[in-house]
């Protein structure tokens, strides 16, 4: 059983999105502003839609809080939909004597012939509004919280837009937190301010076109403590929780961490970390291919992952489809969409990482407060200075 779990509820345009997260030790300082920056950052990126004028993402913080830090209980988050006031009785909980016209096309690429297929409700609505991307809002105000708890033992998480479509940004310098301090005030949230450039240009191509795009984030962990997962189970390896995580982002279709897909070209001395000893550091390695996790466990080094996200699904100019029961061909149903996503789900990319590794880091140190996780992780860190 995880250490730190979480649920969300709520539909994209119904009142709200809630989280519910069991397992944060007692003792954190936590507010509703700490989250809230986190939810704004995801509403950030050049090729958002317009539902990001609608809705200013504030939190709230209903339970598992107290004087401004949490108490070990379950800490229940709740995200308003600013939206839900324009669909009128269209998500009535309530039975209506004039319900919504049903929505009976499904749109490639989206969940919803799979949903239908599945749950058989016959109006594609109810698929639309579990399915969309809008619950990542409430699983990025869970990740804020797992980020305050890794700030605790001096981690911290990072990410920036490494691709979008056909653009690759040039190599960087991340050798520490410090150089992904301004990457928030690129509008596409990319280091490299000529990339940036013709990244949106590519944005804005696909968007006359009535198109969308794809792209490449990478997310950094600084300071995350050796020693953390195992090999001795496959669920419990740290790789391979941690791309479970990324892959159950919407629209991410390929995970990799270190040199990734690249390992497949290299002869092994071009892939593998030499192991190093010094004093008073103790046991390192003399790179980091690996990308900071070996053998399903932290090695102390940056953790580099990166995901692969498709072009969003629902396009201005349709792909065919066909009308559910009568079978007959025609244009896939349209909503309200945006061009490219991938900025904001680098910041989603962060959450389920934070969630994943302090999830993680709980398991190994066990802890009922914060004070004890901080003992417990230093305790761990020395262990491997003195081995």
């Amino acid at each position: 059983m995880s250490a730190l779990r979480y649920l969300t509820a709520g539909e994209s345009h119904g009142p709200q999105l809630t989280a519910i997260l069991d397992g944060c030790p007692a003792g954190l300082t936590l507010s509703a502003a700490d989250i809230d920056a986190d939810l704004g950052r995801r509403q950030l990126g050049f090729g958002r839609g317009a539902r990001q004028q609608i809705e200013r993402d504030h939190v709230s913080i209903r339970s598992g809080v107290r004087y401004g830090r949490t108490t070990g209980a379950p800490i229940t988050l709740a995200i308003e939909n600013r939206d839900a006031g324009n669909w009128g009785l269209a998500l009535s909980v309530e039975p209506v004597d004039e319900p919504a016209a049903p929505i009976r096309v499904p749109r490639p690429g989206h969940a919803d012939l799979g949903g239908e297929l599945l749950y058989g409700s016959g109006d594609l609505r109810d698929v639309i509004e579990r399915a969309s991307a809008r619950e990542t809002a409430a699983r990025t105000a869970c990740g804020a919280v797992a980020r305050r708890l890794l700030a605790a033992v001096d981690c911290s998480v990072h990410s920036h837009v490494v691709r979008i479509a056909d653009v690759v940004a040039g190599e960087q310098d991340l050798s520490s937190p410090e150089a992904l301090g301004g990457v928030d005030d690129d509008p596409v949230r990319c280091l490299d301010p000529q990339a940036s450039e013709r990244m949106r240009s590519a944005i804005m191509a696909a968007g006359q076109d009535g198109d969308t795009v794809g792209g490449v984030f990478e997310v950094v962990v600084f300071g995350y403590p050796p020693g953390v997962g195992t090999y001795a189970q496959a669920d419990r390896r740290l790789w391979g929780r941690l791309a479970g995580a990324l892959a159950a982002i919407p629209a991410i279709k390929g995970v990799e961490i270190g040199l990734g897909f690249a390992v497949a070209q290299r002869r092994g001395s071009q892939v593998h970390d030499e192991i190093v000893w010094s004093a008073p550091a103790g046991y390192g390695r003399g790179s980091n291919r690996a990308g900071g996790v070996e053998g399903g466990i932290s090695t102390g080094l940056p953790i580099v992952v990166r995901a692969a996200m498709k072009p969003i699904s629902t396009l201005m100019s349709p792909l065919a489809s066909v009308t559910l029961g009568s079978h007959e061909p025609v244009e896939a149903h349209v909503e309200r969409s945006d061009v490219c996503a991938v900025p904001a789900a680098a910041v989603v990319g962060e959450a389920v990482v934070a969630l994943c590794l302090a999830d993680a880091a709980l398991e190994r140190c066990g802890a009922a407060t914060v004070d004890e996780f901080v003992r417990a992780v230093e305790a761990a860190r020395e262990r491997l200075r003195s081995s």
